[in-house]
């Protein structure tokens, strides 16, 4: 009998002894050891393992941190390293049109992304790649662009009316003026455009900006306003709308082609004059050079078959003055240049 009594308190002493090293380990271990707290671990509802430190209450191990510090810890997907470059230049420079397509993401960047919560409180983060057709949507409202400045003749213009017989011709000479038989529209028309060669004829191209190089080959003509070389573009008459908008752009390459733009019959026969054009200047880039821009309206239903591009003894004798600098630059005005002509509405 006292032989069973001491087995059973020998086993009883063993139990206690082995529970008390269970529940020392449990105090002692993990990350809160280097502080010199007592803790228990526990699972919450959706299965995570939690350590709370013995004397607080397990809803206190919920993560409270703001939700901007979790999403600055939260990893962003591995991306490939972008490529190193010195400079940008036209080999290695995206194009627009391509960046524009990528959602304006650069190869090798992070993909954009924004972060939110779950039902359960997590913070989670999803990545997205913008839309850029809600930007296409928005470009049609855009306001119509503001035609350029400009002296505008007519087939329909005519000479001011000659003195009466009443009037002292005299008079008038003293006075210095001399009443014009001809109206500016038919003195120039009276030396144009019949005897235009049909050279270097440019058809023109919808949907895209084309250019026209006016250059020591281009073919030249005695107009009333001087000797000049011209271009001609051919209208297609099925293929434009009854009116649209010409973006002409004349570009700076050790000087400028100031354009004078007639516009002819399919007879060749002069319609409109539109000359002294107040184009605005745009400084040069890096990826283009400096050009005159002006926005001119064209009347395929009323008879516009030709566009004529030729310069004035008036616009070479003058200059450019550009002020993008320290101290204004002048550019010189030639019978040579780069044009770029395109329908638009922007």
């Amino acid at each position: 009998m006292g032989t069973r009594r001491a087995v059973r308190r020998s086993c009883l002493a063993l139990v206690l002894t082995l529970t008390a090293v269970g529940l020392t380990g449990c105090q002692s271990a993990g990350g809160l050891q280097g502080q010199g707290a007592d803790y228990f671990t526990w699972v919450d509802e959706q299965g995570r393992v939690r350590q709370t430190p013995i004397g607080s209450k397990p809803d206190e191990a919920v993560d409270e941190r703001p939700i901007e510090v979790v999403a600055a810890q939260a990893p962003a997907p591995a991306q490939p390293a972008p490529a190193e470059h010195d400079q940008y230049n036209l080999e290695n420079y995206p194009d627009g049109n391509e960046l524009e397509a990528a959602g304006f993401v650069r190869e090798g960047a992070p993909q954009p992304y924004f972060t939110w919560r779950d039902a359960q409180g997590n913070v989670r983060v999803s990545y997205y790649r913008p839309d850029t057709k809600a930007m296409d949507e928005d470009a049609t409202v855009m306001p119509p662009v503001a035609l350029t400045p400009a002296s505008i003749y007519h087939a329909s213009d005519r000479a001011p009316l000659q003195p009466g017989a009443g009037d002292t011709p005299a008079a008038f000479r003293v006075l210095g003026i001399e009443a014009p038989k001809q109206s500016e529209f038919q003195r120039w028309a009276s030396q144009c455009c019949e005897r235009l060669g049909l050279i270097q004829v440019e058809e023109w191209q919808s949907g895209r900006e084309f250019s026209v190089r006016v250059d020591g080959e281009s073919p030249t003509h005695d107009f009333s306003s001087g000797r000049s070389r011209y271009r001609l573009i051919r209208l297609p008459p099925d293929e434009l709308p009854p009116s649209f908008v010409l973006r002409l752009r004349s570009f700076n390459d050790e000087g400028l082609f100031v354009p004078s733009v007639a516009f002819l019959d399919s007879s060749l026969e002069p319609v409109r004059i539109v000359t002294d054009l107040v184009a605005a200047y745009t400084p040069e880039s890096w990826h283009s050079h400096g050009y005159l821009q002006a926005y001119l309206p064209v009347f395929p239903a009323r008879g516009e078959r030709w566009l004529l591009l030729y310069t004035r003894d008036t616009d070479l004798n003058n200059q450019t003055v550009v002020d993008d600098g320290p101290r204004p630059r002048v550019i010189p005005h030639r019978q040579a240049g780069l044009l770029g002509l395109r329908a638009t509405s922007e």
